[in-house]
Parts: C-alpha cells; structure tokens; sequence
C-alpha cells in the first residue's frame, strides 16, 4: 500500500491516481531527501505553519470595503464565501492586476466581479511540498485550506512557507 501525499489515503502499490482525491501518485518514486529542509517539506504537513484565520466577505462586498479590510486587517487576501461555500478569493494581487488605477470607477462593484473564482484548495494534512508545487504551478501566493467536509478553514501564504523554511534552515 502507499500513503497519498495529499490526503494521506492508502492506495493500491502501482496506482497513478488517488483513488480518495485524485492526487497523482506518479512522483512517489523521487530520491530520499537528502537534506533535513527536504525531508521536511515531504512529511511535515500544512496544518504545521499554522493557516491563518479566514476573512470571509460576499461576493456582493463592495470593492472598497474589501480593500479597507486588506489594509485594516493587514492581510494579503480575503475568502470569497456564499450560503458558507468558498466561491472565489480576492488577493493583492487581484487589486492590482484588475482594479490597479481604475478605483474611483469600480469602487462601488461587487468583489465577485473581481475574484477569482473556484481557488485551489489543499486539506491541512497535504505535505508542505505539494502545497510548494501547487502554489507554484497555479501561480498563487495563497491557499485556502480546507477541513474533511471542504469547509474553509485557514489560509496559507508563500510568506508561511517562506518563514517555515528559515526556520528549518536555521535549525
């Protein structure tokens, strides 16, 4: 049997999906780490950095108050939540690639016109390394972080990531 990287379901040996949540398992045949950091980003898991708390607005939340609650709340994103579903999340970046000088016009719009919509999610006991690779790959600098159920419960940051490297680096 072989343990998913993501959601740590047993799977069958030789098996290229996660039968649980679909995870390629085609990378488990990489070199053993050959470094503590490394071995530390394939088996510490999410939930250690630890996500920060959600701070949800509607997707009717106007442009402004969502800005005012970035800088308010000195965060890098706001969770999207509808009927207590994650439906998009609205990021810094997000502000600047769509809003950027535009504000006076679109301070008035719903958020929702601004999101971006369906974000990828990882459950607080993927392996750090995947949370590398997904926010890699997607270009992201945040992940909503989810619980069994797919309830948003945290948020995670490259900054998080970044820190939890030095922190293994200086150990």
């Amino acid at each position: 049997m072989i343990d998913c990287p993501n959601c740590s379901s047993e799977n069958i040996d030789g098996a290229d999906a996660c039968e649980q949540c679909g995870q390629s398992l085609s990378d488990l045949h990489l070199p053993t780490p050959a470094t503590e950091v490394e071995r530390a980003l394939l088996t510490d898991r999410v939930g250690v950095l630890p996500p920060k708390e959600v701070i949800a607005v509607t997707p009717t939340t106007t442009v402004a108050d969502a800005l005012s609650l970035l800088v308010e709340k000195k965060i890098g994103c706001l969770v999207v939540v509808d009927d207590d579903e994650t439906v998009g999340i609205f990021t810094e970046v997000d502000a600047v690639r769509k809003i950027n000088d535009a504000l006076d016009d679109l301070q008035d719009r719903p958020i929702g016109d601004f999101m971006t919509p369906n974000p990828q999610r990882l459950e607080a006991g993927a392996k750090i390394a995947f949370a590398v690779h997904r926010m890699d790959l997607g270009g992201y600098r945040h992940v909503p972080i989810v619980d069994a159920n797919g309830r948003t419960t945290g948020v995670i940051s490259a900054r998080d990531i970044l820190r939890y490297l030095s922190e293994k680096m200086a150990s």
